[in-house]
């Protein structure tokens, strides 16, 4: 539930894969009681496709195949009539997906329309294409975290007796897995408003009597239940990972970005604020060929050869990255070549929150030139690079090296006064696509960006794109640019702080007092072990 907001909008852009438009080529049905004044975003969606075009679009016979718990494999678009749980599970944030038989605001309602479904030639059709006299199958509740024991459960079952499906019952590994799913209401953290349960074994009557927002019945697609099992997203984990760093992103919002810039098999995508290597290489576990940047040339080196971003690359099997240290304000110098070349450059540019943005240049008025001879492992002085202008070059990058229908996948900091349709940068070549927001704290969070190439650009007229970046000018510019002065004077007025403040001082104090004791008496132990090796 951390990432609700971004649910549509990723799913959104892998049916584009497939040339599948919602609204279009699928209806999307409105959630029982939809109306209601439930305030928090629900997690279901309702898809419903003429029966005539899915089977031309999909396998629909093979729908009980077991999906790959590999991520990599399932990225891999396959556009000869794939099966929809193949499509639909390179969504990081779909958990299943069920081929739905009916739907209520009760499950005595439920149960009639699947009744209905059942009773008719479509009903006959499922039949035919997915039970035979061999076929097991079995039916699973999921209450979404609130608790029934298992003889409501079996009351919930008999609601259902009437499909009498042919097969034995098995209820681990069936040939047919069907799902009842009784929502409720959630918080913004996924955790029920109104458990039956609050305290243990003590029934709550009022909240137990609150009917459901909805109650669905179907088939599971793909062979399993919670297609995020088996630790498919654990096993990218950054702590598992060879080489990390403080601004390292994690692989969930990774994965979403990637499928927000919809990169595929052959697609090449570029991270011009390369750092560690997180997402390019969930770029990688795409299909994509990866290109990578950053001004500081020790991050891309990495810690030593077995600690880069080239070993991380190699823990998955992936084809190593082409890795160039250079300044993205200065990426015309690098590059010399005005072709678009790129199918998406996904970012997490540098804010200053946690680390600083910084571009070449020097301090001082005439810098001494760098001999030829040292300059293979010179590393370059920099300066300050306001964030307006990070904003302002990457949009300009964006919009003349992307190929037209690129996309662009930024991040973005921003407080609670941040408005989307003023505050964004902007570019006459790149259409917003999409916006979604991820709350962080009271005061702060992050929102991730998609815009589109629409129109070719011209170098020419690189002063006019420049100029029309900020929509208010410096008042839009400088809520991005000041976000870290700005968190911390909210920070401030919270009541506490002083006392919090002089208790973190006092440890960093400790900490480094710590930290010099131990290199003196290491260097003491060293000076000991030559003395003693000298005397013998």
């Amino acid at each position: 539930h951390v990432h609700l907001d971004f649910q549509r909008p990723e799913l959104e852009s892998v049916l584009s894969l497939h040339d599948i438009k919602i609204g279009t080529d699928c209806l999307d049905i409105p959630l029982p009681r939809h109306d209601s004044e439930y305030p928090h975003k629900r997690p279901f969606l309702i898809l419903s496709f003429d029966y005539d075009y899915a089977k031309r679009k999909f396998n629909l016979c093979d729908e009980d195949e077991v999906l790959s718990d590999d991520i990599s494999r399932l990225s891999i678009i396959d556009k000869n009539r794939p099966t929809v749980a193949s499509v639909l599970s390179r969504v990081t944030l779909i958990r299943s997906a069920l081929e739905l038989f009916g739907v209520g605001i009760s499950i005595d309602t439920c149960a009639t329309d699947v009744g209905m479904l059942w009773k008719g030639i479509a009903g006959k059709e499922i039949l035919s294409r997915c039970m035979e006299e061999t076929s097991s199958w079995s039916i699973q509740i999921h209450t979404l975290g609130t608790k029934y024991k298992r003889e409501e459960q079996n009351e919930m079952r008999d609601r259902f007796a009437f499909l009498n499906f042919p097969g034995p019952v098995k209820i681990k590994d069936p040939t047919n897995e069907f799902l009842l799913i009784r929502e409720v209401e959630l918080d913004e953290k996924g955790t029920p408003l109104y458990p039956r349960y609050p305290t243990k074994d003590i029934l709550n009557e009022e909240n137990d009597s609150r009917p459901p927002l909805g109650v669905y019945f179907g088939r599971i697609l793909g062979g399993i239940r919670d297609w995020r099992g088996n630790n498919r997203l654990e096993r990218l984990s950054l702590k598992k990972r060879s080489y990390l760093g403080p601004t390292s992103m994690d692989a969930e919002l990774s994965l979403i970005m990637t499928n927000l810039g919809k990169v595929q098999k052959n697609s090449f995508c570029f991270e011009p604020f390369v750092g560690t290597g997180s997402i390019l290489l969930t770029c990688g576990l795409r299909g994509g060929y990866c290109c990578g940047a950053d001004l500081d040339i020790r991050v891309l080196r990495g810690r030593n050869e077995n600690e880069n971003i080239i070993s991380n690359f190699q823990q998955f099997n992936l084809v190593r990255p082409d890795l160039v240290r250079s300044d993205n304000s200065l990426y015309s110098r690098h590059y010399l070549t005005d072709k678009p070349m790129y199918d998406a450059i996904i970012t997490d540019p540098p804010y200053g929150i946690r680390a600083g943005a910084r571009k070449s240049g020097s301090k001082l008025e005439h810098p001494r030139p760098v001999s030829e001879d040292q300059r293979h492992d010179h590393i370059a002085q920099t300066q300050v690079y306001h964030v307006s202008d990070v904003m302002a070059d990457l949009l300009n990058v964006a919009a003349r090296n992307l190929v037209i229908g690129g996309r662009l996948v930024y991040i973005i900091p921003s407080m609670t006064d941040f408005d989307a349709k003023t505050d964004l940068p902007r570019h006459d070549c790149l259409k917003l696509v999409n916006v979604c927001y991820q709350p962080l704290q009271v005061e702060l969070g992050r929102r991730v960006v998609t815009m589109e190439k629409v129109v070719e650009y011209d170098p020419l007229q690189k002063d006019k794109y420049l100029s029309s970046v900020w929509v208010n000018g410096q008042q839009s510019a400088e809520k991005c640019a000041r976000i870290r002065e700005r968190l911390m004077e909210a920070v401030k007025l919270k009541p506490g702080y002083e006392e919090k403040a002089r208790y973190r001082k006092q440890k960093r104090v400790e900490t480094r007092e710590a930290k010099k004791r131990a290199k003196r008496e290491a260097k003491g132990i060293i000076s000991l072990n030559t003395n003693a090796t000298g005397s013998d």
